[in-house]
């Protein structure tokens, strides 16, 4: 039991250091060849911070733990919108000024629905891997469409003076770009190890686990993007941290580990879990869209509700933990 308690502590913080490497280096990276600050904030920032959740699943599907990739896709979506927004607006209300931004939130609100509809009977096959994936490839080519097109947008300011703080020189980027991946696959074999090896030995599945330790690991690199990005009143960057990763996660790294092994969807997955993170999503359409004028916005009262609302959240799966344990 301490091996494995100590596979998962030491696989979290090298998935954390990894993780900020690799986002870092891929920054950069696309920086020297001229990609679009909108693009790197969309795509490479956004979706690069859930690469922890990625590998992770991918790991997890692998070995025959499907349950566990999926706690972890569901569990870091719950997270991202629950506590790490929750815990940003505090830091700093956070205001919603890119345009780009508002077009996010109906499509991760349609794309939650999706994911539900494909789960509802309590499984996730390969085909329904496969249409996640598609609509993922679909939702990356609006991305890259949209940033190149796109006229001038708060999100595309606030990536361009982040990169500028942080730029390095091309060789070292790529050092890092490869360096993290490398750090990132070893890491999570490791916490993917720890995990199961903890959950066989406490009696509890895969799936709880998925949902809180290794959920909340892996989302570690967004709370840190998205912190950094409320102190400096980034904003839009800190909320699009959350919505590129929650996309991410809900289309590719469920997709993935539904394509590599079909998931069983527990029914407490469903009653429990998905409609948590469905209502958070659309709580989180409500806050961000803004009405009649205004910009959305989530201040600190909103944010203590969402911080609120995880802790009971993980008030019942620990309940459910030790009921079964």
């Amino acid at each position: 039991m301490i091996l494995p308690a100590l596979a998962i502590l030491v696989g979290l913080a090298l998935l954390v250091w990894s993780a900020d490497r690799f986002v870092d280096g891929a920054s950069a990276t696309a920086t020297h060849y001229a990609v679009p600050p909108l693009l790197v904030g969309m795509v490479i920032v956004g979706f690069g911070t859930s690469a922890p959740e990625l590998v992770v699943s991918t790991n997890a599907a692998l070995q025959g733990n499907p349950g566990l990739a999926l706690g972890n896709g569901w569990g870091s979506n719950i997270a991202n919108i629950a506590l790490i927004l929750g815990l940003t607006a505090l830091i700093n209300p956070i205001t919603v000024h890119s345009l780009i931004l508002r077009k996010e939130l109906p499509i991760l609100t349609a794309v939650t629905l999706v994911a539900a509809y494909l789960a509802w009977d309590l499984q996730l096959l390969r085909v329904d891997g496969l249409v996640l994936l598609g609509l993922f490839a679909l939702l990356m080519t609006w991305s890259i469409v949209a940033g190149l097109r796109s006229g001038p947008d708060a999100l595309a300011f606030e990536t361009e003076e982040s990169l500028k703080a942080d730029a390095m020189p091309l060789g070292r980027a790529l050092f890092w770009l490869v360096a993290g991946l490398l750090v990132l696959i070893v890491s999570s074999r490791m916490l993917v190890w720890g995990a199961v090896a903890v959950a066989q030995a406490l009696g509890v599945s895969d799936l709880v686990i998925g949902l809180t330790v290794v959920a909340v690991g892996t989302s570690l690199p967004e709370l840190a993007s998205c912190v950094a990005a409320a102190r400096k009143g980034e904003h839009d960057l800190a909320l699009g941290n959350v919505l590129g990763s929650n996309l991410f996660n809900t289309l590719a790294v469920v997709g993935i580990a539904a394509s590599i092994s079909p998931l069983q969807v527990p029914a407490e997955a469903v009653n429990r879990d998905l409609l948590v993170m469905g209502a958070l999503t659309v709580a989180l359409f409500l806050l961000g869209w803004g009405w009649r004028g205004r910009p959305g916005r989530i201040n600190r009262i909103e944010g203590t509700l969402l911080l609120l609302a995880y802790v009971g959240y993980t008030a019942v799966l620990l309940r459910s933990l030790g009921a079964t344990a």
